[in-house]
């Protein structure tokens, strides 16, 4: 079952297409990592899907409501750590649109905060946050919504080797429940230790591919590593 497709898509700033036009079926249940050089459109296509900007040309079919079927995780720079509030109201706010109840909430709440790693730092701020603590608090924000598509930016930046293993625990749990993920990432050798595919984004076309084979070939990857 088709739960993303693209017909004819293009996208880019300033009414310049990046690639020529896309079309890409994904599955139910699929993991998608896209690829390519810095500035290559990879972060721009995310947002196009989330239905956050407009395609230059063709369109994106999603199998849900964007509006609560979707979730964009964004890179941890577009938030404002000197924001006044604490890691676990950052977190909270995944259940925008739940119609849990308030003991529902809080189990789930100091659940997922423990599955994270993040129970003891809960009542912080984010300005004192390090970067692995404030990622982590943005994916326990995104384990909260009940989203059938998940859009993750660069989930692993600045993640060490524990939040790495609770990045892709959480990925293949996610996969489980049938939920379609698309991420996006420069972590080339780390991606080739799982079973997903990869789509490179370069300005003659896009490739889709086992990302083993792009690891194993590195054909035309630029900066990726």
């Amino acid at each position: 079952m088709t739960m993303i497709e693209c017909h004819g898509l293009q996208w880019g700033a300033g009414g310049r297409a990046l690639t020529p036009r896309l079309d890409l079926r994904l599955t139910v249940g699929s993991l998608t990592a896209v690829i390519g050089s810095n500035g290559s459109g990879k972060s721009s296509l995310l947002k196009v899907l989330a239905g956050l900007d407009r395609p230059l040309a063709g369109r994106v079919d999603v199998g849900v409501p964007r509006m609560g079927g979707v979730a964009y995780l964004p890179q941890q720079q577009h938030v404002d750590r000197q924001f006044p509030i604490r890691l676990a109201e950052l977190v909270a706010a995944g259940f925008w649109r739940s119609r849990l109840g308030r003991s529902e909430r809080q189990a789930r709440m100091r659940q997922t905060l423990k599955d994270w790693g993040l129970l003891e730092l809960q009542t912080q701020g984010l300005h004192a946050l390090s970067g692995g603590e404030l990622q982590r608090a943005l994916l326990a924000r995104l384990s909260l919504t009940d989203a059938k598509v998940l859009l993750l930016d660069e989930p692993e930046a600045a993640l060490d080797d524990v939040g790495l293993d609770l990045l892709w625990q959480h990925i293949e749990r996610w996969q489980r429940e049938g939920r379609t993920l698309v991420l996006v990432s420069h972590n080339l050798a780390g991606l080739s230790q799982h079973n997903c595919d990869g789509l490179l984004i370069a300005r003659s076309g896009c490739i889709r591919a086992p990302i083993r084979q792009f690891a194993a070939e590195r054909q035309g990857l630029g900066q990726v590593a």
